[in-house]
């Protein structure tokens, strides 16, 4: 309601309190009349079912949302973000596999999207299943399903990937994407697979596609038709895409297919082939390089913009899916989305702050599309968190009168900044090809005020119980 039209129900309080005298009483029907032509003037929010949009930014802390916001606007700058009115922190918790009393200090997104889907603390790596007991949890999407709500997963990486599998699959390892790998090595991660016990012929629920295709999601939005191509376990030429098919999904593959189904039909969209591309990118490729000493002299890495990366042409944004799975799941019913920057995490790993300064831009015209819906549909909880912290923090700009004082033992990439700065951002949690995740606490923020668990510090296994009572899904007692 317009600040104008609150003042004059505050004077219409009044009169109506004292009503006093011929001019009084005139004065108060006429104003009670223009009142309420204004008020049925204005655009007003429909009420109807519940709904939960939950907006995970992999890998976005603190650090993550200070270095775009101040790429973009400046250090007094806003983003989208900070005019939410409910900002907190959260706990980010991990157990051991074959010790689940034994607390883990650093997460993945496997077992911290599975506490946000479950409500269950669970070990690295694993897809709504509980550590050493490989049993399966129910999610937050399967429970809404069962309630007869409405379904969605948007993602800017593989729709198989950690943190969308854990809403709808269930397996014992994150890497079992797809029928092709079940069991295999990772060479480069020196890493065993084994995930023969969920495969069909085990009397498992399949790989992670397959699990997908035979959900009963209403929109899935993403990258990943690979996992999607390749044949079933039966060893015919039958296809988890098939599957999907069978199973009444629509498949489309364009930007110019989005919002063209109609809501009866249930919609995948793969993009592409793995991980949808970024973004930003920095000019002409430059990531953060190793600082070299020579002869006592600091060579610092020559500062770099961003651009846009040519491969993102033609793809459609964070946003443009986040609008279309809106607009597919407004169909009077209560929903639950899940919506995932993926890459602000996979652009950290590889030390490319451009890469995860767009991404994180992309996250925040996301959450612009999903509030203007929240505007004009009532009872629409918004949630904005991460599922852990990463690498890359800000670190003072050595110019040349310090160089020779002090610098990064590790990669330092140094940006400029649209407001014309030079931001160093610095890597350096180890010296392999990639850097790891960090075990701070992540922020959450929301749209509603008062919900009482967003107060202080709380738990991530909170957001499933958060979403639950949201949207009058009863949860088990084991939650």
């Amino acid at each position: 309601m317009t600040r104008k039209m609150n003042h004059k129900l505050s004077i219409l309080r009044l009169l109506i309190g004292r009503p006093t005298g011929i001019f009084s009483m005139t004065l108060l029907l006429g104003l009670l009349v223009q009142a309420c032509m204004e008020y049925s003037a204005e655009p007003q929010a429909r009420i109807g079912a519940p709904k939960v949009i939950l907006i995970i930014g992999d890998g976005m802390d603190d650090q993550q949302i200070t270095i775009a916001r101040n790429y973009f606007l400046g250090a007094g700058g806003r983003l989208a973000l900070d005019d939410l009115p409910v900002r907190s922190a959260v706990r980010v918790e991990t157990v051991a596999e074959d010790t689940p009393d034994q607390p883990i200090y650093v997460a993945d997104s496997a077992n911290s999207a599975t506490s946000m889907a479950t409500g269950i603390v669970t070990s690295l790596g694993r897809i709504a299943t509980t550590a050493k007991t490989d049993r399966d949890i129910e999610t937050i999407m399967e429970l809404a399903q069962a309630a007869g709500l409405g379904t969605g997963i948007v993602t800017t990486s593989s729709v198989t990937d950690a943190t969308p599998a854990s809403f709808v699959a269930h397996v014992n390892q994150r890497y079992c994407e797809g029928p092709v790998g079940m069991v295999r090595f990772i060479e480069q991660l020196q890493l065993s697979v084994d995930c023969s016990q969920d495969e069909k012929s085990s009397g498992g629920k399949g790989s992670i596609a397959e699990q997908i295709a035979s959900s009963n999601l209403d929109i899935v939005l993403g990258g990943g038709s690979r996992y999607f191509e390749q044949t079933t376990e039966e060893g015919s030429e039958r296809t988890v895409l098939d599957v999907a098919h069978q199973n009444g999904f629509q498949i489309i593959y364009a930007q110019e297919e989005l919002g063209g189904v109609p809501k009866t039909e249930k919609v995948l969209g793969l993009f592409s082939r793995g991980t949808m591309p970024v973004w930003l990118q920095g000019v002409d490729g430059a990531q953060a390089q190793r600082v070299e000493r020579v002869e006592g002299q600091v060579n610092l890495p020559e500062p770099f913009p961003c651009e846009p990366n040519p491969d993102f042409e033609g793809m459609p944004s964070l946003a443009d899916m986040t609008s279309a799975a809106l607009g597919h799941l407004d169909d009077g019913r209560g929903f639950m989305l899940m919506i995932e920057s993926a890459s602000i995490d996979k652009q950290s790993h590889q030390r490319r702050p451009c890469g995860h300064i767009g991404e994180l831009s992309q996250l925040d015209d996301a959450l612009k599309v999903a509030l203007d819906f929240a505007e004009k549909n009532s009872g629409t909880l918004i949630l904005v968190t991460a599922d852990h912290a990463h690498a890359a923090q800000i670190i003072a700009d050595q110019g040349p009168h310090l160089a020779l004082n002090y610098t990064t033992p590790g990669y330092l990439a140094r940006v400029l900044t649209r407001k014309g700065g030079i931001m160093s951002i610095n890597y350096a949690t180890n010296e392999s090809p990639q850097e790891m995740h960090t075990g701070a606490q992540v922020p959450v923020f929301a749209n509603i005020p008062g919900i009482r668990e967003l107060t202080g510090l709380m738990r991530q296994s909170d957001i499933y119980h958060i979403s639950a009572n949201h949207l009058g899904l009863a949860v088990s007692a084991d939650r």
